[in-house]
């Protein structure tokens, strides 16, 4: 039975709601009633007639200006000065599906619209570069940036200075402010959005920090170093205060005022660390020149005793921190390498130009104090490494393929020459040596030694038991290279082979515009090809240790004729002879004729 009636009500229901949801359907081809768009009643009328209707008030506003306000500042902008268009269309679509549907489904929406509204804004297009122009303007005109509180000091006594609340807009609310509005009907004024910028430090917040700045400068700091004391004045120490500010809240020690402050204590205390090294006499002896601790100053931990001194009322005395460096090489490692006496040095005459006496001299400092281990093997172009004008190597003669020429680091043979020869002298195994192009008569015959970076090379291997340490001594004319470590004792007995012609040198014709052809003149008479060798052995205690022999060809070097290129004078002709001169006598006759006149 209650089942019967469940059916009977549910029934009695759904027929009373179709009744209803006919009776407010409408016609499915007008807007529902109580729908507006962009606050405009469009309610009962056909979508084109609320399209037509709505276009129309639109183009009635496209000149209208939209006041738009922030503060005390205005604008009045137009929907034609943005390309401001609303798609009218499109939204008179959306409120009819909005209220429609089938029959009594589409009555009963209807009624829901038609009790509580419905308001719908269309979608709109607005030109991006004149809406940018014109929010930047807002912007400008309205910003103003926050100003931090300040803590300042008049004389020695700190200030705080209250800082002050910015303001910027708000731009991304504001654009779509500015559009909605313009795309609108309304043409009130419309508030922009601006957002306040509040500083980040106040004034309660500098507060202690005035009073800390109080008591440091309210008397001096002493200084203290070793058994140095020095005092600190107020005024000073005012120069070295970095006052809270941005954010930092804390006071410090620091600023131009401190960086000047240490920069001169660092050049009155800094020092910086000796390793040991050795002092060679003129008679061969090595002696140890000790080595030295470096010092140098702690300016950050200085500066914070520094601080907290003048932050103290009773003890207001800061110490200087220094820090130790320790040398490289000690004393007692110095002496372990057993250096201390002469194996070998040989001595050369330089001179030339000033760029090559310069390139030998700066060679020469690059080698001075090379140590090398025992067994090791010593290069030459290792230790100077490549020969650039970033080092300060300058044009000057260099054999370059045979010929002299001028180039970039001209001289280090000399340097090299001399160095090949200590080692020779002092018997040790010489694995690389190269003779040069040319031959070169105030080095020892056959005993020259060139180098070429990365290419050609000096070495040797230090064959003793202890350590070797290279000097070179540059004086006005000549160079000295040595090489001291513990004495070997060792006999070098050398052979040199005389220095022998192998060819003759050739000839090099060379035209001279300035000499009649069929002249020669012979301006430099060459060198012929030629070659020696030597011969080193080398004993020790009697015994045979080394037995080489270094072979050297140097090339020919041509003999330059000038060829005469200027064509000889043509002779001159031979003049004629002129005949003597002849004598001419003329005779003149003279005949006089009388005229008798007639009368008529």
């Amino acid at each position: 039975m209650r089942v019967q009636r469940g059916v009977v009500l549910f029934v009695f229901l759904a027929v009373i709601g179709s009744v209803l949801g006919l009776a407010f359907a409408g016609s499915p081809g007008r807007i529902a009633d109580g729908v507006s768009i962009d606050g405009v009643d469009v309610g009962g009328m056909t979508p084109g007639a609320a399209e037509r209707l709505l276009e129309s008030r639109a183009k009635k506003l496209e000149g209208v200006p939209v006041i738009f306000m922030a503060g005390d500042r205005r604008w009045r902008l137009t929907p034609r000065q943005l390309g401001v268009t609303a798609d009218w269309r499109e939204v008179v679509e959306v409120a009819q599906r909005h209220s429609g549907g089938f029959g009594p489904f589409r009555g009963f929406r209807r009624i829901g619209v038609r009790v509580f509204g419905a308001d719908f804004a269309p979608p709109t297009r607005v030109y991006n570069a004149a809406l940018e122009f014109e929010l930047n303007r807002f912007s400008r005109a309205l910003y103003r940036p926050h100003r931090d509180a300040e803590l300042r000091l008049h004389g020695l006594q700190p200030v705080v200075v209250p800082g002050t609340v910015g303001r910027t807009l708000d731009r991304a609310p504001a654009a779509r402010i500015v559009v909605a509005a313009l795309a609108g009907f309304g043409r009130e004024p419309v508030a922009l959005p601006v957002r306040s910028e509040r500083p980040m430090i106040s004034a309660a917040q500098l507060a202690s920090a005035a009073t800390r700045v109080r008591i440091a400068l309210s008397a001096p700091v002493e200084m203290r170093w070793g058994t140095s004391a020095w005092a600190i004045t107020p005024w000073q120490l005012r120069s070295m205060l970095a006052l809270p500010g941005g954010k930092r809240l804390k006071l410090q020690i620091g600023g131009p005022g401190a960086n000047r402050y240490f920069a001169n204590l660092r050049r009155a205390l800094n020092r910086p660390a000796r390793n040991a090294g050795w002092a060679v006499s003129q008679a061969g002896s090595v002696g140890i020149v000790p080595a030295r601790q470096g010092r140098a100053l702690n300016a950050p931990s200085t500066a914070a005793g520094l601080l907290a001194a003048a932050l103290s009322s009773d003890k207001r005395t800061a110490r200087v921190v220094v820090g130790t460096i320790n040398p490289g090489r000690t004393t007692r490692q110095a002496r372990a390498l057993g250096i201390h006496g002469l194996v070998g040095s040989y001595e050369t005459i330089y001179g030339g130009d000033a760029n090559r006496i310069h390139n030998v001299q700066l060679v020469s400092r690059l080698l001075d104090g090379k140590l090398i281990a025992p067994g090791a093997t010593f290069s030459f172009n290792r230790a100077t490494g490549a020969r650039t004008a970033a080092k300060g190597f300058r044009e000057a003669p260099v054999i370059i393929n045979g010929e002299l020429q001028t180039g970039l680091g001209g001289g280090v043979c000399q340097v090299s020459t001399t160095v090949f020869n200590a080692a020779y002298e002092a018997g040790l195994k010489i694995t690389a040596r190269t003779n040069h192009a040319l031959y070169i008569s105030h080095y020892p015959l056959g005993r020259d030694a060139t180098v070429d970076y990365p290419d050609v090379d000096l070495r040797f291997i230090n064959d003793t038991p202890h350590w070797l340490l290279l000097r070179t001594f540059v004086g006005s004319f000549s160079l000295t290279v040595g090489l001291y470590g513990a004495p070997q004792h060792r006999r070098v007995v050398t052979d040199t082979r005389p220095l022998v012609d192998t060819g003759q040198p050739p000839v090099d014709h060379q035209p001279d515009p300035n000499l009649t052809q069929g002249r020669t003149v012979v301006v430099d008479g060459g060198e012929p090809s030629r070659s020696t060798s030597v011969r080193r052995r080398v004993y020790v205690h009697g015994k045979l240790l080394y037995d080489d022999t270094w072979y050297s060809s140097y090339r020919a070097e041509p003999k330059i004729v000038m060829v005469g290129a200027k064509p000889k004078p043509l002779p001159e002709p031979k003049k004629k002879k002129k005949p003597p001169p002849t004598t001419t006598t003329t005779t003149t006759t003279t005949t006089t004729t009388t005229t008798t006149p007639t009368t008529g």
